[in-house]
């Protein structure tokens, strides 16, 4: 599960005012909850791209600290997708994964993975438990 910081100034309620919408929105039906950290978190048992298994995704609240998106994306195997001849879905699927956390963030892929770099210098230990 991975967990996505908001731009600086601002919070996820901000943009995302239903979180289920959103999440249904961008990748098919939500059909339950799962709990990451004390907080539920949506699941997406078939999305409606056939490049992805399951979807969760939401918001992990921290107290003292600002809300942060919670993500995990469960991909089928790439042979498996070009072998059902849904190679161009795979081109959806990255878009639908970045318009998502752009939309729910505000940060773009590039800034997404400066963030993380920084995040892993800082604490060169956590990235060992990656």
């Amino acid at each position: 599960m991975r967990e996505y910081k908001m731009r600086r100034g601002e919070y996820l309620d901000d943009r995302i005012d239903d979180m289920e919408e959103t999440v249904e929105d961008y990748f098919g039906l939500v059909t339950g909850t799962e709990e990451f950290k004390g907080s539920e978190l949506l699941v997406v048992e078939d999305p409606t791209n056939p490049v992805f298994e399951r979807i969760v995704a939401g918001a992990v609240e921290y107290s003292g600290k600002k809300d942060r998106l919670a993500v995990e994306f469960e991909e089928r195997p790439a042979e498996e997708v070009i072998a059902e001849g849904d190679a161009d879905a795979a081109a959806d699927a990255v878009d639908a994964k970045n318009d998502f956390l752009l939309a729910a963030t505000g940060r773009d892929a590039k800034s997404r993975r400066d963030s993380m770099k920084r995040a892993v210098e800082d604490s060169p230990d956590a990235a060992d438990e990656v």
